[in-house]
């Protein structure tokens, strides 16, 4: 065992040799202990032995426009993070024989010497300390393991001049993720610039003889530490050991350094409607705060779209703003089937896209999220934006929270972007306020809570659109809560409030006559008081413990409240099911309330293993007792309407009046939440028809996971309802499976399936190969989504991506026809 030895005592007259020692750091001269140290320091931490990586990638910041890598990031990369040298602490160095030379002025370990400094093991047959010459040399089996991991072998390694210059002889090192670096020998001058020899990098294992599946060879390497630069001369890319590219030079940033200006991987690719494509992309590092990105992507159809991203950090937040522009002046639409041919395509079309956060202080921060765009269409024609994008929400906002306080303040800017989208589409809230606040002292036992909503909103009117609708609205809620528990175990839990609105609405249309209103205000009022009540019964069996716990709940108010002539802007998303069943308000917004007294009530049973299996099921209904049933009359949306009240649209209603709740006794909500194993997980809510207990609504996922195999499905149900224009069931479903064929190769596909027309929406099926170096994947992808007078076409394509751990990535999409789908087929 290595241990620190007392001080030797030293013949000064001549030479003196000992046995097998264990010599401390404070035995050695102080001038062999710098250079020892440095040898020890020198081979674990030189950026010498810091070879090919990638050109610095700004994808792999936030935002980048290039596509990030499918490698898991290695902390410090390939070597691991830069050493940290405690001078405090002892070198340890030992070998069978340690002579010092007085009259030569040198040091000699020989025999299986080995140093030990900062978790760093150097071994070797024999090192020479030169004081004249003021040069250390290791010889014979060198080896290093450094505290990182990285093994280094040599057959002989020298220092000269105080360690500014060296030479390594028969370099070979094997860093801590098994990338491989080997050289005939490596050459460091003047303290900066390190030349290799017939150098050979791989990150690929290789086995049996076998050469790896790709590497990099060159007759020179140069590692530039003060330009932290890499450059090759008469270089050649290598896959499975046969040459399929030369470059007689070429150059990268030093992999050490975070950023650095340069081109990033290209990409390529072939469309119908913009024809074949090239984008090289070049990122400038302009200061260790910012940088941009200049992405030109050139179509062979369209001309050049030029892209730029500029991205910067500042002490409490960061932003990114980027850019995205063509001149269209060669797109003929009807060369590619659309529809667009009356409208003027030609000119600038482009969008600005920008993002920021900053943190005030612990508790607030703030930012925005914004795009804006020529048309509606650009991003998603030129392939920026997917193709299932419905909405453009753009907005600003300012945040503050604490242990009991919460404070929002939020712009917004909605744009519709689906097939139907209109100008009502498009809308402002300037601002919205959000302010919660729960009070620290009990009162009367319980949890008195209090939230405010301020709103300002307008939009363009539906009808008129030389009008301008406006809503001003503020919202207060006072809340409060407790929960008791008797002594056999019955939980109850009263709960109360006290909310007042008071609303201006200008133009909006009456959902009763159709009509604009004319500078209104309405004030209303809201007490709510209840009290929820549950008892647990808890089994414990074998196999685990049973919980059944009977819920009821009943919940009293006004009987009726006039609100059906406000407008509703948050509350048109209306679901039924098991998770808003005991909520005292199930609309998802503030525009409606629920009025009048009404009782909720269910069964839960839980079921949870030792094992790992689980089981959760809540059925239950809910019943209006008394008042005004809010649900069952909505009234129609401004779409309904013509500019004189008429009904053109009977079809058209602000939220859905067949929610489930519009009855007396409302549809049976079921809601089930099963994991029988860690292989299988299934979560299932649906609605039952309070008649006929028939099927209204159905949402059903699963997860499979058995050894190679993962497979999902999530299916859809609506009931056909002729009352809102709905004359057949909707049916979705969406499918994934995806199968690990062996270590290395997997395939995965995905399907979605509009099962009520009996059409395809998306397939996808991918073939992927993944080892520790290489990346390939193959992606063939159908889209039947078709509208010609939105720029949305049916394709058929497949995207080639090939990625080299620390060189990046290639990319390639094409359409797999040569012409665009036609609806006709795509249907099919």
């Amino acid at each position: 065992m290595t241990r620190v030895a007392p001080q030797p005592q030293f013949d000064v007259r001549g030479s003196r040799t000992a046995g097998r020692k264990s010599i401390g750091w404070r035995g050695l001269p102080a001038v062999v202990r710098t250079l020892v140290g440095a040898v020890v320091a020198t081979i674990a931490g030189s950026t010498l032995l810091a070879l090919p990586a990638a050109a610095q990638d700004p994808s792999l910041g936030s935002g980048g426009s290039v596509s990030k890598s499918g490698f898991a990031k290695t902390p410090g990369g390939m070597f691991g993070g830069k050493p940290t040298l405690d001078k405090s602490q002892p070198l340890y160095l030992q070998g069978d024989q340690l002579t010092y030379d007085s009259k030569g002025n040198r040091v000699v370990a020989r025999g299986n010497v080995e140093i030990y400094y900062n978790n760093n093991i150097l071994t070797a047959d024999e090192v020479i300390y030169d004081q004249d010459a003021n040069t250390l040399t290791a010889i014979g089996n060198v080896a290093l393991k450094d505290a990182n991991g990285n093994l280094t072998r040599a057959d002989r390694y020298d220092l000269t001049a105080d360690f500014r210059d060296g030479f390594v002889q028969s370099l070979q090192m094997v860093t801590k993720d098994d990338t491989r670096l080997i050289a005939e020998r490596a050459t460091r001058r003047e303290g900066n610039a390190t030349e290799f020899k017939n150098g050979r990098f791989t990150p690929c294992k290789s086995e049996g003889g076998m050469p790896p599946l790709w590497c990099i060879s060159a007759a020179t390497v140069v590692h530039d530490q003060a330009a932290a630069t890499i450059s090759y001369q008469d270089a050649q890319f290598e896959m499975f050991g046969v040459p399929i590219m030369y470059l007689p030079y070429f150059e990268h940033a030093d992999p050490s350094q975070k950023r650095k200006s340069g081109f990033l991987a290209p990409a390529f690719g072939q469309s119908t409607s913009l024809g074949y494509s090239v984008a090289i992309p070049y990122y400038f590092a302009l200061a260790p705060s910012y940088d941009f990105t200049f992405n030109p992507r050139y179509f062979s159809q369209q001309g050049v779209l030029f892209q730029g991203e500029w991205r910067q950090k500042i002490w409490n937040g960061e932003y990114t703003v980027s850019l995205a522009g063509i001149d269209q002046g060669n797109l003929n639409f009807e060369d590619i089937g659309t529809a667009r041919t009356a409208m003027s395509t030609d000119g600038f079309r482009g969008s600005l896209q920008t993002r920021g956060r900053f943190s005030l202080s612990s508790w607030w921060r703030f930012g925005w999220d914004v795009t804006l765009e020529t048309d509606d269409t650009f991003r998603r024609f030129y392939q920026l934006d997917d193709i299932l994008v419905t909405d453009r929400v753009n907005q600003a906002y300012l945040i503050g929270q604490s242990d009991r306080n919460y404070f929002s303040a939020r712009m917004y800017q909605f744009g519709g972007l689906l097939l139907n989208s209109t100008p009502d589409s498009e809308s402002m809230a300037h601002p919205i306020i959000d302010y919660n606040y729960i009070f620290a002292d009990p009162v009367l036992g319980g949890e008195l809570s209090w939230k405010s909503n301020a709103l300002s909103f307008s939009r363009a009117n539906a009808v008129n659109h030389s009008q301008t609708q406006s809503m001003e609205r503020a919202i207060t809620e006072l809340s409060w809560r407790r929960r008791l528990t008797d002594s056999i175990g019955i939980s109850y839990t009263p709960f109360g409030s006290v909310r007042g609105d008071v609303y201006q609405v200008d133009n909006f249309i009456d959902p009763q006559t159709g009509l604009p209103s004319q500078g209104e205000t309405i004030a209303r009022g809201l007490a709510t008081g209840g009290v929820t009540v549950s008892y647990p019964w808890l089994a414990h069996g074998a196999g685990g413990a049973h919980t059944i716990e009977p819920i009821g709940q009943i919940v009293a108010r006004q009987g009726n409240i006039d609100q059906r002539r406000l407008p509703d802007e948050d509350a048109r998303s209306l679901v039924f099911d098991d998770t808003n069943l005991f909520e005292p308000q199930k609309f998802s917004g503030y525009d409606r309330i629920e009025t009048g007294t009404r009782a909720n009530y269910g069964m839960q049973y839980t079921f949870q293993s030792a094992a790992g299996p689980y089981a959760r099921i809540l059925a239950g209904q809910s019943v209006h007792l008394q008042g005004t049933n809010a649900y069952s009359n909505p009234g129609l949306s401004a779409d309904a309407f013509d500019a004189s009240g008429n009904v053109i649209a009977p079809n058209s209603y602000v939220y859905s009046p067949y929610s489930g709740l519009e009855t007396t006794r409302s549809d049976y909500v079921l809601g089930a939440y099963i994991a029988p194993s860690n292989l299988f997980r299934i979560i299932s809510q649906s609605r039952f028809d309070t008649n006929d207990y028939s099927l209204r609504r159905e949402d059903i996922g699963a997860n499979f996971f058995y050894g190679p195999v993962n497979a999902s499905v999530i299916y859809t149900y609506a009931a056909a309802n002729s009352a809102i224009g709905v004359d057949t069931p909707q049916q979705e479903i969406i499918g994934v499976l995806g199968v690990k064929l062996t270590d290395r190769w997997s395939v995965l596909g995905s399907v979605r399936f509009d099962l009520d027309t009996g059409d395809p929406l998306t397939d996808s099926i991918q073939l992927k190969y993944s080892d520790e170096c290489f990346i390939m994947s193959a992606t063939y992808t159908d889209s039947y989504i078709t509208d010609p007078t939105r720029d949305l076409v049916a394709d058929r394509s497949i995207m080639l991506r090939f990625e080299w751990k620390y060189l990046g990535a290639l990319n390639y999409k094409t359409n797999v026809l040569d012409s665009v789908i036609p609806a006709s087929v795509a249907g099919n």
